[in-house]
């Protein structure tokens, strides 16, 4: 069994919470995209954000992965967007075992922000599809990693 780390290694443990998915059946794309959006939200924006993705209602804006995207209504700078659902369920999935490990922790949930969510590609599940005359065409799948960790902030008063 492999030994996983995280991406980032200069954090406080006293005050910040991890979780992570790995092997996850999930576009790395889309994955991307999203932890691109939620990086810097509060916890409680960062859940209602996904689970209006989740119901679509909001899109997520494509920085990177852009071409050949269509425009969608709601997004202000970038008009490319979608509405990848799988992912953001699984995403979600992860930040609410991420703010279970907070309150095992002794964190108060109401101040968690997200300092740490990336995702990049895992192995390669590698299938081949019979053709005529004897024929294959390859049939590749990415698996996805995604890390979350979450800080707690200061009470602003």
């Amino acid at each position: 069994m492999p030994h996983w780390g995280y991406s980032k290694t200069d954090i406080d443990p006293e005050k910040t919470a991890k979780a992570s998915a790995r092997e996850i059946r999930v576009s790395p794309k889309h994955a991307t995209e999203i932890c691109t959006t939620i990086k810097g939200m509060k916890l409680d924006q960062a859940k209602t954000y996904l689970q209006q993705v989740i119901k679509i209602e909001k899109p997520v804006p494509f920085r990177k992965h852009k071409k050949k995207q269509p425009h969608r209504r709601g997004l202000q700078k970038i008009a490319a967007g979608k509405y990848p659902q799988k992912a953001a369920q699984k995403i979600l999935k992860k930040l609410e075992e991420a703010e279970t490990n907070a309150e095992f922790k002794g964190l108060d949930t109401e101040n968690l922000r997200i300092i740490h969510a990336s995702a990049y590609p895992g192995m390669k599940i590698k299938r081949y599809r019979p053709r005529a005359f004897g024929r294959m065409t390859p049939h590749f799948e990415t698996l996805c990693h995604v890390e979350l960790i979450l800080e707690q902030t200061k009470e602003e008063a």
